[in-house]
């Protein structure tokens, strides 16, 4: 299965304890700093589709003020596919941490041409940044 960011983060968010879907949406805004703003149409789209992979499942369901809130957990499944998906991440981060610490190491700057002197940094130039 492809996790997907959003997926990735309402997984973790469950990794403590059960939670409802507006308890998943408060979660992942903190985890990602506010990064990530899931909706709740998503996120139960999501739910369904981590539900039906046996990644999650529905733990109770409280009434509330009038209104049904279903809680969910993390299975061992979903813990796997987490911890999996997690260790990944970290690979790729570090390969690409290696490479960036290498070409630091080498000194050797992509630069646009023509810009005089010592050039100014194609990554930065492409992000609109200044030199």
């Amino acid at each position: 299965m492809n996790i997907t960011e959003p997926m990735f983060l309402a997984l973790t968010a469950l990794v403590d304890e059960p939670r409802h879907g507006y308890g998943i949406v408060q979660e992942v805004d903190r985890l990602s700093q506010g990064r990530v703003q899931l909706k709740i149409g998503t996120l139960y789209g999501a739910l369904d589709r981590l539900a039906a992979e046996g990644l999650v499942e529905l733990d109770r369901e409280e009434v509330q003020q009038g209104r049904l809130r279903r809680y969910y957990r993390l299975t061992d499944a979903g813990a796997g596919a987490l911890r999996e998906e997690a260790e990944h991440l970290v690979a790729n981060a570090a390969a690409a941490t290696a490479r960036l610490s290498a070409r630091a190491a080498g000194g050797a700057a992509a630069t646009r041409p023509g810009r005089g002197g010592a050039g100014r940094p194609l990554l930065r130039g492409l992000l609109g940044g200044t030199a």
